[in-house]
């Protein structure tokens, strides 16, 4: 795989053990994603990797595995019967096959908060942000490894810095916190997203 698929998939790995983790009993505790469930969080990314890849493939979203389709910066209905993690392995998987394909990886992506960028650059920024911060969105709400690939924090949060107005524009996120002082840079990444660690 290329260094971005293999990035992403990494982050992919550590979202699906999340989910996989998850107990049963957990999926309707509340997030820090306000008016969010840890099943809608899980919908949501499972959704925006679905949308990622219909818009490079050029066909429409279908649901799978009891997770509906709705807007890219929504969460979807979830059907009582949905298979959680099955539904986000074949959206990790769809989005995989992209990024290693170079011609897909090379497809402009026009609705990308930091501009129209090819579809492997917003993978590496956007789509490395969406999966640490809602990896990190599910242990929150449902007592889980809260604990965050520290060299993609990193790296995720001087690429993004750039582009603060743009992802506030985008409503999906609230404004920074001031993180406290000697914050690690897990810490600081997430308040830079607007969570209170």
């Amino acid at each position: 795989m290329s260094d971005v698929a293999d990035r992403v998939d990494r982050l992919a790995a550590g979202f699906l053990a999340r989910i996989e983790a998850t107990p049963a009993d957990r999926w309707d505790r509340a997030s820090p994603c306000a008016g969010w469930t840890a099943r809608d969080v899980v919908a949501h990314v499972v959704n925006g990797h679905r949308g990622i890849v219909a818009a490079v493939r050029g066909v429409p979203p279908r649901p799978s595995h009891g997770v509906r389709v709705s807007g890219m910066g929504e969460a979807p209905p979830v059907e009582p019967h949905a298979d959680l993690a099955a539904a986000y392995a074949e959206a990790r998987a769809g989005l995989r096959a992209v990024l290693t394909d170079p011609e897909l990886a090379a497809t402009p992506l026009p609705f990308s908060p930091i501009g129209p960028v090819p579809v492997e650059r917003a993978a590496d920024v956007v789509g490395a942000l969406e999966l640490l911060v809602h990896t990190w969105d599910l242990a929150r709400a449902v007592g889980g490894d809260e604990r965050l690939d520290l060299e993609a924090v990193v790296r995720t949060h001087e690429a993004l810095r750039p582009h603060y107005a743009a992802l506030q524009a985008t409503d999906a996120f609230r404004e920074e916190i001031e993180p406290p002082a000697g914050a690690d840079p897990q810490t600081a990444f997430l308040c830079f997203t607007g969570r209170r660690p």
